[in-house]
Formats: C-alpha cells, sequence, structure tokens
C-alpha cells in the first residue's frame, strides 16, 4: 500500500505501508529510505508508534537529524574529510567541519531511490555515480526492508562496484517504545553483548582506542537503566553531551541477540540481531531544535538509534575491521529488529 507524501523536484514521494496479521505496521518514503512510522502493540493492547519521525515532507527537508533514513556510502564521521585507498589520495564532501558525515551531502538520505513492492518487503534500489560526494566508483545499491508475520523488522544491504571504494551503510531509526516522544528513553533497560568500544575525541571521531567496558558506564553485558550508565559521568560520555554516541564491538552468539531494548512501562521490547561486527548506539543526546515530533517539541534523550555497521572511520583504523568494497566482491549485510511485548497480568 502506498500514498503521496509530497513532491520534490516535481517528483512524487511516496509512503509504502506494510501490515502484519498481528496489526503490526511499518511505514518508510522513498526518499531516504526513511522509515516514517513502526506501529506495535503495547501490554495494554494499544498500538502506537515507536519511531521518530514527522508528518510531512517539507519537515524531512527542513531538518536534519536522520531520522529513520538510509545513511551512506559510509556511516558516521571520516576524519579531515579524506582518505587514501591502493596508493591514492581521494577527498571527499565535507559536510560535519572539516570532516565528513554519513557519506557527505547529498548522501543517501536525501535521494530518492526506486522502489519495488511485494507482500511483506519493500526492496529500494539507487545507483551511486562515482566520484558521488568524492567516492570512487560507480555503485549499485539494493536494500530490502521486510516486515515478517512473527514482528520482525529486516533490513538487507547489498552492494556492487566497478572500482574499489569505501561502503559501510546503516540504517538510522530513532526508537521510543513508550509510543509517546514526551517520555525519554532514559529509563529504557539496555543489553548490549560487547567487550569493547571504541573512544571518541571530541569532534566525536574515533580515537583508534578499543577500550573495555567492563567495570565501565559502557558495561551493558548486563541488561540495566540507560540513565543509570549515564549517571556514572564518564568523560567518554560528557564528550558526547552526556550520552552514548559509540561504536561497541559485538560478540555474536549464534541465535541470540546482539542487544536488547526493554520499556517496562509499555511492556515493549526489542532484540536485535545483526551480522555487522560493531553497532553505534546514539541516545538522542542532542536532540534539540525549533521544531515537533509528531506534535511534540524534541529534546535530548527522546529516541536511541542502534546503528548496525563496521566502526567509524575505518579507514583510518585497520583494526576496526575492512570497509573497502571491491569489484567482484559484493557487500550483504542483514540485521533483524525482533519487536515484543510483556502483556499486563490482570
Amino acid at each position: 500500500m502506498k500514498r503521496l507524501f509530497g513532491e520534490l523536484n516535481g517528483v512524487p514521494i511516496y509512503e509504502y505501508t506494510l501490515k502484519n496479521k498481528r496489526g503490526t505496521e511499518f511505514s518508510a518514503l522513498n526518499y531516504g529510505a526513511i522509515v516514517t512510522r513502526i506501529v506495535t502493540e503495547n501490554q495494554f493492547g494499544e498500538f502506537q508508534n515507536i519511531c521518530l519521525g514527522f508528518h510531512s515532507l517539507d519537515d524531512y527537508l527542513a531538518y536534519s537529524p536522520y531520522f529513520g533514513a538510509f545513511v551512506g556510502r559510509v556511516a558516521g564521521r571520516i576524519r579531515n574529510g579524506s582518505f587514501w585507498l591502493d596508493g591514492k589520495h581521494y577527498d571527499l564532501v565535507k559536510n560535519a567541519g572539516v570532516h565528513q558525515l554519513h557519506g557527505g551531502r547529498p548522501n543517501f538520505s536525501k535521494t530518492v531511490f526506486e522502489v519495488e513492492e511485494t507482500a511483506n518487503s519493500l526492496i529500494f534500489s539507487y545507483k551511486s555515480p562515482a566520484f558521488q560526494n568524492g567516492y570512487p566508483g560507480e555503485v549499485d545499491v539494493v536494500m530490502r526492508y521486510t516486515l515478517t508475520e512473527e514482528d520482525a523488522w529486516v533490513i538487507e544491504y547489498e552492494a556492487d562496484t566497478d572500482q574499489p571504494t569505501l561502503f559501510n551503510p546503516t540504517n538510522h531509526t530513532y526508537f521510543n517504545l513508550s509510543g509517546d516522544v514526551k517520555k525519554s528513553i532514559l529509563k529504557n533497560e539496555l543489553f548490549v553483548r560487547s567487550h569493547a568500544y571504541a573512544c571518541i575525541d571530541e569532534e566525536l571521531i574515533p580515537t583508534g582506542e578499543l577500550r573495555e567496558v567492563f567495570g565501565t558506564a559502557f558495561d551493558f553485558n548486563e541488561a540495566k537503566q540507560i540513565q543509570s550508565a549515564i549517571l556514572k559521568g564518564d568523560p567518554q560520555m560528557d564528550l558526547a553531551s552526556g550520552g552514548l554516541d559509540h561504536g561497541f564491538v559485538l560478540e555474536h552468539v549464534r541465535n541470540q541477540p546482539d542487544a536488547i531494548l526493554v520499556d517496562r512501562d509499555s511492556g515493549r521490547g526489542i532484540k536485535m540481531e545483526t551480522d555487522a561486527p560493531a553497532v553505534v548506539i546514539y541516545t538522542g543526546n542532542t536532540l534539540t531544535g525549533d521544531y515537533t515530533v509528531f506534535g511534540d517539541k524534541i529534546r535530548p534523550f527522546s529516541g536511541i538509534t542502534f546503528e548496525t555497521q563496521s566502526l567509524p572511520d575505518a579507514i583510518h583504523h585497520p583494526h576496526f575491521g575492512d570497509i573497502v568494497l571491491r569489484p567482484g566482491t559484493p557487500f550483504y549485510s542483514k540485521t533483524i529488529f525482533r519487536f515484543f511485548v510483556n502483556k499486563a497480568r490482570n
């Protein structure tokens, strides 16, 4: 099902909606592959939207918190907006001071995609031209969103290139499991199966140091409220405006979630599984501005992201992993968000 959401330079922008037999709904735009709505049931049987977004295309064009967006070619920051690859130096479009953020401007979050609808999936495709925002190589990108009958949102990324380039995409959906943007995510309980996180500097760029989480505020190997971690006052969180904006190195266990988020008041939860080596968790520390989200003024800690990817700025830190995409070696990655609810007892 689709409806006209707006128009951009004469091109119609549609909102596509998938719905399963449980009543869960998932909506996304052909603009930026932006996820606009994820409607799930709470413990009292009420269906509410659990992700941050806007009612109009004009708001998505005017404000840029990357709500729900497909981000790339490379998620996160690249220091000094440049890199060396196979003996060649490349300068990128800089959109975060002297650095590049989320692939430059305009990136995938500002792209109009071709969309194919199936019974339970939306398939987005785009041909990124060579040297778009400074990246070499023409890249064919295909990304699929699937809503299953078991209340799972599956994201699958695929890409091919004709020249060596960088590729490290993610999705930037902000979850608020309460269904009420006036309520923060600080009392949500978070579990992350991780032994280390990437330290950042004052410009939010990884320094290259991977620090063990055990015994620190970044240790979520036993679920705890997000606010309890923030209240520890870790200097790394101070650099991120008093919250998380860090990459966690994941320790995958077969058939087990990599992260779990639970809101006790609504009974809602998410189990996240991915084949990506890391996840950047951002707790919306700097969500401010003169705009509203579904009728309520945005405020810090209104949402939390799980940006599955290789660690940011990996091209400058070989121990962070390889984000080079080469001809004949297609990219593929899969992330699953499983929505669940703990029903209220009578």
